[in-house]
């Protein structure tokens, strides 16, 4: 039986090269994920192993996080890593060396004024030169390092990507007005920050704790070992020489490399998750392939397997004779798979270090064996999955009933137990989807979708005839005699048709959902962004971080402006204090938001649900409902407050809003709560109310307010829903391009499906061909019946996604106002367009192929 199952391979393998492509598509997914996600792995955890090579031990101080930034805690939270610290420790006996780091936000602009990178990775760190002049972790590519308050050196990619030689004057800024500094150097830096697109400035030591700390202050202290010195004794020691404090945290470079190792597994496990999920999509499309192709040659084979039970063959050797072909064709599938996903892990990563400029770290090819093995089970146990059911139906061939047919029609009874099955897939999950929509419940929603769509798919056969008879009349209307004989093929097999179509629906039902979804979130934002925000303006850092307190003050006297109002977060305790208890994390942590009383009703709509709308203007504070149902705060309860300066005092809720996007969580009198903020913090944002509305004029003046600082962003309400929109335009392109892969397989479906059609159908062909039907009408037969099932498939997969969004939606309802379901015309229009041109093409070659049969060749063929 062996034998007999290579034989067939060899001679169906045409037949099975669509098969094959799918398998190969789905592994190579597979392979291509893996070995990249590795490789980046292993190149990253190499990097890392060299960043902390000659650090013993690292003192890092949580409360150093640049310039302005509020951590939330208190006066009193202890000791800060100051140049008397760095001493001590630098003293100690195993200590050769204590090395103070300063680390904050650095925008560096080009000479356009543009910013260099995206301002989440422009760092800022301070250069320490030992007695060569020279600072071994940052080394010199051309010039010196910065030496005072007036001079900056930027990484070499930095440097070339602003035009910058040694020499010239560089713009930089941290989070207030431009700095015109001297560049005296270029370094090299494997900071991966960097490496990943964004810069490096460093600046002398004193100036950059200026900048983003305090005189005297470090972010983090890197302790070098004398030699012979155990790395283990040497932190003992350190912890020892250390002020009391949470705040301050010791770990050996040995911790901290295995930290930084345990995340760049989670990030690539992540990674694997991700790109391992549309994989999976993908071989679950090519399943429905394979299962096609395998009981469309069991029929065609009908004769041969009958003969070989006439001769002796048991039904247990013809199921293993069909998956042993299964195996086979798997396992050809799979190497291949393997090597194209090898190859797909080259060019992706040639591809992010060249055009995309992502510079990845550089490293060997990593194809852990684990890799090919899984590869190879992964592709050969997804065909043998596929071809077990018509494996079975083989072995059911009777020998004397099946040498009297060529082809054994499905049983009437097997349809009603799948449609059976179907409906109560269906039912179960309607109603499902129906209490999880009503009660909010997500993971109700989901098992309810997903048992919708499975019932659905196992209902495709029976809902192939209705939806295929409302498109044929056109058909027929248009083309007349292969319009008509279009429609009666593809309802003669409803399991062919809906195993082919279903591949296709797939595709179309994720594609179709992840639009639906994404057209309502562009709504609600639109529509919150115009009813919540009345300010004209907001400006903020373009990577999140604080703006100088004084941006209000400079904003407010620019042009053209009418109101302003800062928005400034603090963490503060609310409810009894308990002293020491108090965890950062703890439950009666509180962020509260700052704002203008005087002014904030101008630049946001306040609409109270309970309560006065004088709240902050009466110095109490304003509270989101959402926020108020989660905390159980009510209109007059009094809240005992702990500030981040240490003081204490009493706070009372005077309102409830209504939801907004705007003033959402507990919203304070600024002039109540911001003399209490720690000393330095800064803003999180500024809104602008202009006298004329949103013009050039007033965003040039806001931008020159700020001192043309290009990491302050200046955004209009159309800036803000644009960023929003290109937002979720980049991830429905990237979710686009991965569910590719499983629309090309359910292509090959197509193909493959229709031309070993037309092999089945010879005789018929050319009984067409002989009472008159051109070669013409035999190619338009052959097309319209593709069309017809690709449209087919397109009409469920565009219903079963908008049902699936419209679910989501409406679970996603409560956190984002204004939430509705948008389903855009043009773009569900153009799916099926989509659909019906893959039906055309797919039916290309199949329909040249069936026009070119010679007439009395195809009549006499069995």
């Amino acid at each position: 039986m062996f034998r007999t199952a290579l034989r067939n391979v060899l001679a169906h393998k045409g037949r099975l090269l669509m098969t094959m492509l799918a398998v190969l598509l789905g592994t190579a997914f597979v392979s291509g994920t893996l070995v990249f996600s590795d490789t980046m792995g292993q190149a990253l955890r190499t990097q890392n192993s060299k960043s902390y090579a000659d650090i013993a031990v690292t003192v890092s101080d949580r409360t150093a996080m640049g310039p302005g930034y509020d951590h939330g805690g208190s006066a009193d939270d202890g000791p800060t890593l100051t140049e008397d610290v760095r001493r001590k420790i630098a003293a100690l006996p195993g200590t050769a060396d204590a090395r103070g780091v300063v680390s904050g936000f650095t925008g560096i602009a080009d000479k356009k004024g543009a910013l260099i990178g995206d301002g989440f990775s422009t760092t800022g760190t301070n250069y320490v030169p030992g007695a060569d002049g020279t600072d071994q972790r940052y080394p010199l590519v051309e010039g010196r390092g910065p030496k005072d308050a007036g001079e900056i050196a930027l990484d070499t990619r930095t440097a070339e990507k602003g035009g910058y030689k040694v020499g010239d004057t560089v713009r930089a800024a941290v989070n207030g007005p431009v700095m015109q500094l001297k560049l005296t150097g270029t370094l090299h830096t494997n900071d991966p920050r960097v490496m990943a697109g964004g810069s490096l400035a460093a600046f002398d030591t004193a100036t950059a704790q200026q900048l983003f700390l305090s005189p005297g202050q470090y972010s983090e202290l890197d302790v070098k070992a004398k030699p012979g010195t155990d790395d283990a004794t040497l932190l003992a020691d350190v912890k020892q020489a250390l002020p009391q404090g949470d705040n301050l945290q010791a770990k050996t470079g040995r911790e901290l490399a295995a930290e930084q190792d345990r995340m760049i597994g989670k990030l690539t496990k992540m990674l694997n998750l991700f790109f391992l999920g549309f994989a999976g999509i993908s071989l679950f499309v090519g399943i429905f392939i394979i299962a096609n192709t395998f009981t469309m040659l069991v029929a065609q084979r009908t004769k041969e397997l009958a003969l070989l039970r006439a001769v002796g063959a048991t039904r247990r050797q013809i199921t293993r004779s069909v998956k042993i072909e299964a195996v086979l064709v798997g396992l050809t599938a799979s190497v291949g798979g393997l090597v194209a996903g090898i190859g797909i892990a080259v060019g992706l990563r040639t591809l992010l270090n060249g055009p995309m400029d992502a510079n990845l770290p550089d490293g060997p090819l990593v194809i852990a064996p684990t890799t090919v093995l899984v590869a190879l089970a992964v592709g050969v146990l997804v065909t043998l999955v596929a071809a077990w059911l018509p494996a079975r139906r083989a072995s059911r061939i009777a020998p004397v009933a099946a040498m009297s047919a060529s082809e054994q029609p499905a049983t009437q009874k097997s349809l009603r137990v799948r449609n059976a099955v179907g409906l109560l897939f269906t039912l179960a999950g309607a109603a499902a989807l129906a209490a999880g929509v009503s009660g909010k419940e997500v993971k109700l929603v989901g098992l309810g979708t997903a048992a919708l769509l499975l019932g659905v798919f196992v209902l495709t056969p029976l809902l192939s005839r209705p939806l295929i008879a409302l498109l044929a009349p056109m058909l027929r209307a248009v083309y007349g005699t292969p319009g008509k004989l279009a429609q009666e093929n593809a309802v003669r097999n409803p399991r062919r048709t809906a195993a082919t179509a279903s591949a296709l629906t797939i595709g179309v039902t994720l594609i179709t959902s992840l639009t639906v979804i994404g057209a309502s979130v562009n709504k609600a934002v639109d529509t919150s962004s115009d009813s919540d925000i009345k300010a004209d303006y907001t400006v903020a850092m373009a990577n999140g971080s604080d703006l100088s307190a004084e941006a209000a003050a400079q904003i407010a006297k620019a042009p053209g402006v009418s109101a302003v109002s800062a928005e400034r977060g603090l963490r503060v305790t609310l409810g009894e204090d308990k002293g020491e208890a108090h965890g950062e994390d703890g439950a009666d942590r509180e962020w509260l938001t700052a704002v203008n009383p005087a002014t904030i009703d101008q630049l946001a709509t306040i609409k109270i649900k309970e309560g006065s709308a004088d709240a902050l203007k009466q110095g109490k504070l304003l509270v989101s409902s959402g926020r108020s149902e989660q905390a159980g705060y009510k209109v007059g309860s009094t809240l005992a407050v702990t500030y981040p300066d240490g003081t204490k005092g009493s706070l009372t809720v005077g309102g409830v809003l209504e939801a907004n996007t705007a003033l959402a969580g507990v919203i304070a009198p600024e002039n109540v709560v911001g003399p209490h903020a720690r000393p330095g913090s800064g803003l999180n944002k500024v809104l602008v109310k202009g006298e004329h509305g949103a013009t050039e004029q007033l965003k040039q003046a806001l931008r020159d307010a700020t001192g043309g600082n290009p990491l302050i962003k200046v955004k209009g309400q159309q800036d803000i829903k644009a960023e929003s929109r290109q937002a979720i335009t980049n991830t429905l392109n990237l979710m686009y391009g991965l569910l590719g892969m499983s629309v090309v397989i359910a292509v090959l479906g197509v193909v493959n499906t229709m031309a070993m059609s037309v092999f089945e159908r010879r005789r018929e062909i050319g009984m067409l061909r002989a009472i008159g039907l051109d070669r013409l009408g035999i190619r338009r037969m052959v097309r319209l019946e593709s069309l017809l099932i690709a449209l087919f498939g397109g009409l469920v997969g565009v219903g079963l996604g908008v049902l699936s969004a419209w679910a989501v939606v409406r679970t996603l309802a409560s956190d984002l106002t204004g939430l509705s379901t948008v389903v855009p015309p043009l773009q569900i229009a153009g799916f099926l367009l989509a659909a019906a041109v893959i039906g055309l093409l797919a039916a290309l070659w199949p329909a040249h192929r069936a026009a070119k049969l010679d007439i009395l060749d195809s009549i006499k063929s069995e």
